[in-house]
């Protein structure tokens, strides 16, 4: 069996640009180092805050490297340069808001301006695509309250059985 492959897209103009290391982009591959008992491969870039860049790298992790799962972290908040929701939208058939709607839930437990984060997830044909915070400590707090939900919506959108570590996520599929 093939490894499932999973985009990591890290949008941000100084990480983009070497003035700083992209820490919020190894936070998720460690995330998902740590969860995921499948064998997977991950396909991993850094963009600058450019609307149009950023689509078409999440076209490209979809269509061209047949990603399952697409995580994208920066960009979310309200700044004239954070453009990732407005991104995946633009590349989206399908808008999942009950994953932004729970982030934002859970980040209000540690920080009042998560009313400010934007975060979102679609459907791209058969990707998943979720747009996380580019706070490394955000992102593993996020993950973790929707990543039960991300398997079974990969099912329905016909893409590879991602299977979880039990002892660390519990992933729900309704019986059969």
């Amino acid at each position: 069996m093939d490894k499932i492959k999973i985009g990591i897209l890290t949008c941000s103009d100084r990480a983009s640009a070497n003035i700083y290391e992209d820490i919020s982009g190894k936070e998720i591959i460690k995330f998902l180092e740590e969860v995921l008992s499948n064998e997977w491969e991950p396909v991993y870039k850094i963009v600058p805050d450019e609307k149009e860049l950023i689509a078409s790298c999440l076209r490209e992790m979809a269509e061209k490297d047949q990603c399952a799962l697409i995580v994208t972290t920066g960009g979310t908040g309200p700044a004239s340069r954070d453009v990732t929701p407005e991104a995946t939208e633009q590349v989206c058939q399908k808008m999942l808001p009950g994953f932004g709607e729970l982030m934002r839930q859970i980040s209000l437990q540690y920080v009042p301006t998560a009313i400010l984060s934007r975060q979102t997830a679609g459907i791209l044909g058969t990707s998943l695509i979720v747009n996380l915070p580019g706070k490394p400590s955000a992102i593993r707090q996020c993950l973790e309250a929707v990543f039960p939900a991300v398997p079974y919506c990969i099912d329905l959108i016909e893409g590879p059985f991602l299977e979880c570590k039990e002892g660390i996520v519990k992933v729900f599929r309704p019986k059969k």
